[in-house]
């Protein structure tokens, strides 16, 4: 028997512990240290049983070389059975074997049952579960690259002033940066401007990526896909292309992205990349130009098998001008928006009609993190400033052109600073009986304030929280009511 992990699997080892991701499937496991042994082995090329089991006694003394084969079996067997894996009776079959991501296979399901102790499959989320155990020393996970500032759209809400998109990263920066990132350990880039397309050496840079096995997400208005950059797309284990599509309606698109032609390019650039089998994840932020359009934009998405987002959360400029905000809107608008997700989406409805929800009220909450800034990932622009999450430029927290990442990462006072900071530290929100309809954000709070200050709370999306809590609660009462109806039996009148 013959065994590789698939080309679309990324594996990254951690102390005592393995971490094993699928861009296919989009699953994840943490693995325990023997479990660790048994992944490090495994590479793209085919290997045989016997072969992979003296690799892995040569980690255990005195190991029984029939024990360490039915072990291989049985634990190879799980990560196969959830899509990790292939094997085969011959190194061609094993090969063979391996599916790589199509639009036409997505129904294919694999299992997550649980089979054997050797896979930790916890309640909580692979991530959270890899922030409380780097509690102590947070570990890079993921790192945000801004390739180029440079972007051929005007998008009317976006966040990066159009000034500042001058600057394109030099290639001896950026592959010294991946160097210092497969040595933390960091297993996913994201690849973004600006648009990275721009970038004169951005094929170059996604061929860089591959030789390191990242797990790669490319964030591109689309405008610029050729059949070059296709090639390279498709060769590189890509986890996902995310496009923004604001429209079924060219004029809509176009006056938004303020680019003539933009929707068609964009168009024809998803069609390509859905024709390619290219992972895609197509974004549609709500804003008061297409309010009525999002709809449309996420039934074609499922249409065509693409992932879909939209996003009616719109943040201010990182300098702090807000001139974007006037594209923002108003809270009955969003009230619109969120009435029409309800209804029509299932997943959402089923999360906020949990009972789950009502009870985040009373957990206490007060030394949770705020969210995932500087404890697994952080982001870069073209002129290596490092700052901690997409929005927040303006906080700079070191360069790598003077400092290692990993310096910057482990002792920056301005990362050790945010690590430090706790929902008790906003008292407002932890005493809000919306807070489980609403994520605090600092970043929206920071951009929007004139001194920068991220505990300023910002009380527009406090209202947002409230008018979801308010209609959520509505959709509550209206389905115990029509259960309730349901139940009661039906008499019939007779003379």
């Amino acid at each position: 028997m013959f065994y590789r992990q698939k080309l679309d699997t990324i594996i990254r080892i951690y102390d005592r512990i393995g971490y094993i991701t699928n861009r296919n499937n989009f699953a994840e496991r943490i693995v325990s240290q023997s479990g660790a042994i048994f992944l490090s082995v495994l590479n793209r090329s085919p290997q045989s049983l016997d072969g992979l089991a003296h690799k892995i006694a040569a980690h255990f003394v005195g190991a029984d070389l029939e024990t360490i084969r039915r072990d291989i079996k049985e634990f190879y067997a799980m990560l196969e059975q959830d899509g990790f894996i292939t094997s085969g009776e011959t190194a061609q079959e094993c090969d063979k074997n391996d599916m790589r991501f199509s639009y036409r296979s997505l129904e294919t399901k694999y299992r997550n049952d649980d089979y054997s102790p050797v896979i930790m499959r916890v309640k909580k989320s692979t991530r959270d579960f890899l922030n409380e155990y780097f509690k102590d020393k947070p570990k890079l996970m993921s790192l945000q690259i801004e390739l180029t500032s440079k972007c051929n759209e005007r998008c009317v809400h976006c966040y990066i002033p159009h000034e500042s998109k001058v600057t394109s990263m030099e290639p001896q920066l950026f592959y010294a940066v991946l160097k210092q990132c497969w040595e933390m350990g960091v297993w996913n880039l994201t690849l973004s401007g600006g648009e990275p397309m721009l970038h004169k050496n951005f094929c170059e840079f996604l061929r860089k990526c591959k030789e390191y096995d990242f797990a790669v997400d490319v964030l591109s208005n689309l405008t610029l896909l050729d059949d070059e950059i296709v090639g390279e797309l498709k060769a590189n284990c890509l986890s996902s292309v995310q496009v923004s599509l604001y429209s079924m309606n060219p004029d809509i698109h176009d006056t938004i992205t303020q680019a003539k032609g933009s929707w068609e390019k964009t168009m024809k650039a998803i069609l390509k990349l859905v024709e390619n089998d290219i992972p895609l994840q197509i974004s549609c932020p709500v804003m008061k130009q297409n309010q009525d359009c999002h709809v449309a934009v996420m039934n074609w998405a499922n249409e065509i098998k693409a992932r879909v987002i939209s996003d009616y959360m719109m943040i201010a400029k990182y300098d702090r001008s807000t001139q974007n905000l006037a594209n923002r809107l108003s809270l009955d608008e969003v009230a619109k928006v969120i009435y029409g997700i309800v209804e029509n989406n299932p997943k959402y409805r089923n999360l906020m009609l949990n009972a789950d929800v009502l009870e985040e009220e009373k957990r206490d909450i007060s030394n949770d993190i705020i969210c995932g800034v500087c404890i697994s990932g952080i982001c870069m622009v073209a002129n290596g400033d490092v700052y901690p999450c997409p929005g927040w430029q303006s906080y700079i927290v070191g360069n790598v052109r003077n400092i290692p990442l990993q310096e910057i990462w482990e002792r920056s006072e301005r990362v050790r600073y945010l690590r430090g900071i706790r929902k008790k530290d906003f008292p407002k929100c932890l005493a809000c009986e919306d807070r489980a309809f609403c994520d605090m954000c600092m970043v929206r709070n920071a951009n929007e304030n004139s001194d920068g200050d991220p505990f300023k709370i910002n009380t527009h999306f406090c209202n947002v929280a409230k008018l979801n809590r308010r209609i959520v609660m509505d959709w509550r009462e209206k389905l115990q009511c029509a259960e309730f109806a349901h139940s009661q039996p039906h008499i019939t009148l007779s003379q």
